[in-house]
């Protein structure tokens, strides 16, 4: 039996490794690529930074008479969009099963900016069916950005880093592949410059969603790209992409828990006296790769395990894990059915702020009856601003009612303010306070599924959900995947914690590589007959006279 399990064991690490040999080398070199690469959604920040100076006029229309002249060509648009949902990923599914199911509600609407784009006024619109729409601010009409618009609304984006640019519009697309969860504001105009800088903009709204650089691509087709097997979108393999990245990384998982407990049995320190390999060896191998690959996986197979097992967690098998994020429903429930009379009526005008302050956006939230409107600065910065009517700020109860309609019959358990961040509502490397502001409301339901909630009091914005299921994932695929957590996550003890790990990965797949290649090999080269010698050739001549 012992003999049977131990054949089980070098056989499965063995094949193993030379199948997953080539992904796990090409995993941890992509790994470098994304730690460094830009993200593919450009940042807040980076939007209200690049944006045009509001300076909002009397006679702009407010967001009632915009929503209700454009009430046709928005039937319209839904009418033309209807097989394609708004994809807000969990939402788009939960609308299009709504539809299926003959549900069919009022669309009201859930958020409202006012900006400036080319120098006119709009009011940019998302509904309560996900949907999203520029609708102008002077006569209310439903606006699309034109390939002409796209480019000045380039141009003034790169001018804005003091940069100069002979700048085409290279194609209008609706998905394109560096982007992700931006179905609602499709098609897209890619605009590039001679220098190799593209933007990507919404069509549909004139956002700019992705600027990048000719290395920022490199990074990213590098990284990503790859890492998570999105060549096979690029050929219409997309469907097995998810079942692809599942075996792989459970294959991977297997190989590294066989690699280490191998590696455990055939290390012999020679500790207390005990016998080691001839010569003093600790490990039983002579041949390069076959060292370099016995003490990479001994020193750095824990690290990889967790990259592994973490990158299979990922991608949720059995649906062991509840959803990210809350789905359309919630938020609709959250928010409340009423319009409050302030952000429908309110009539755009000179802003009343402190010298200084380059407004580029106004924002109108709600929650139930209650309306807050805030001035976004250049700089990140939300300024409250005094409205007949609104709020300068959602008060615990608003929050609360809030909250209760979501909850439905649940009962909140506790509702504290946090003034920073805890081990699951946290910044990324490339965040601030105007992607994850602080402070934070963090409410927790009295529930079986142990469901904690992370509001912003300022706004009302319904930050994140997680359940108990949410929260393990959150170590088992973040924590062991990213290691975001404690002192570890602060730069540069991060990168060199990564480096490290991934240096010793890349030694770990490209020894696999060289090993895997030998055992093929070996196991395949056809066998050398063999030659019989002269006795036994006169032997043969003689049996054959006789």
């Amino acid at each position: 039996m012992k003999k049977s399990l131990n054949w089980l064991l070098y056989e499965t690490h063995r094949w193993l490794g030379v199948v997953l040999a080539l992904f796990m080398f090409f995993w941890f070199f992509t790994g470098i690529a994304i730690i460094y690469s830009t993200p593919t959604t450009q940042s807040r920040s980076q939007q209200l930074a690049h944006a045009e100076s509001l300076a909002p006029e009397a006679g702009w229309l407010s967001l009632g008479e915009a929503w209700d002249r454009s009430t046709e060509q928005r039937k319209l648009f839904a009418a033309q969009h209807k097989s394609k949902p708004a994809n807000m990923g969990e939402h788009g599914a939960q609308a299009k099963t709504e539809a299926g199911n003959g549900v069919e509600q009022a669309v009201g609407i859930a958020d409202a900016r006012l900006v400036r784009r080319n120098d006119e006024p709009f009011w940019l619109v998302e509904d309560t069916k996900g949907a999203r729409f520029a609708l102008s601010a002077l006569d209310g009409s439903l606006r699309e950005t034109s390939v002409e618009q796209a480019l000045r609304i380039a141009d003034d984006w790169f001018k804005r880093d003091g940069i100069n640019h002979n700048l085409q519009v290279v194609e209008t697309v609706e998905a394109p592949i560096i982007l992700r969860n931006q179905d609602a504001l499709r098609p897209f105009h890619r605009v590039a410059s001679d220098d190799g800088d593209e933007l990507l903009i919404s069509a549909r709204t004139g956002e700019v969603l992705h600027a990048s650089t000719r290395v920022d691509r490199a990074f990213y087709y590098a990284g990503n790209w790859l890492h998570l097997f999105k060549p096979l979108e690029a050929i219409g393999l997309g469907q097995y992409r998810h079942d692809v990245q599942l075996w792989s990384g459970l294959g991977a998982t297997i190989a590294c828990i066989t690699g280490l407990i191998i590696g455990w049995l055939r290390w012999r320190p020679g500790f207390n006296g005990k016998p080691t390999y001839s010569q003093g060896r600790t490990q039983p191998y002579r041949e390069f790769w076959f060292k370099w690959h016995f003490w990479s996986g001994l020193i750095g197979g824990t690290v990889a395990l967790s990259w592994a097992l973490s990158g299979f967690i990922d991608t949720n098998p059995g649906k062991l894990f509840s959803e990210a994020n809350p789905t359309r429903q919630e938020l609709n429930r959250y928010l409340g059915k009423v319009l409050p009379d302030a952000m429908r009526n309110w009539q755009p005008g000179p802003l009343n702020t402190a010298e200084g302050n380059d407004i580029v956006e106004l924002g109108w939230r709600r929650l139930g009856g209650e309306a807050v409107l805030l001035a976004y600065g250049r700089d990140g910065q939300r300024l409250p601003q005094t409205v007949a009517g609104a709020a300068p700020i959602f008060n615990k109860v608003s929050l609360t009612a809030a909250i209760n309609r979501v909850a439905e019959d649940t009962p909140i358990a506790s509702q504290e303010l946090l003034d920073d961040y805890d081990s699951y509502y946290y910044p990324r490397h490339n965040q601030s306070l105007v992607e994850k502001p602080l402070p934070v409301v963090a409410v927790q339901l009295a529930d079986e599924a142990g469901t904690r909630f992370y509001l912003d009091p300022q706004d009302g914005s319904l930050l994140a959900k997680l359940d108990r299921s949410r929260r393990v994932f959150r170590w088992l695929y973040s924590g062991l995947h990213h290691w975001d957590f404690g002192w570890l996550y602060h730069r540069p003890i991060w990168d060199a914690w990564m480096l490290t790990w991934v240096g010793f990965g890349l030694v770990l797949g490209a020894s696999s590589l060289v090993v895997g290649w030998k055992r093929l090999v070996k196991t395949f080269k056809p066998k050398k007959r063999k030659v019989a010698g002269p006795q036994s050739v006169l032997e043969l001549a003689t049996e054959t006279r006789s």
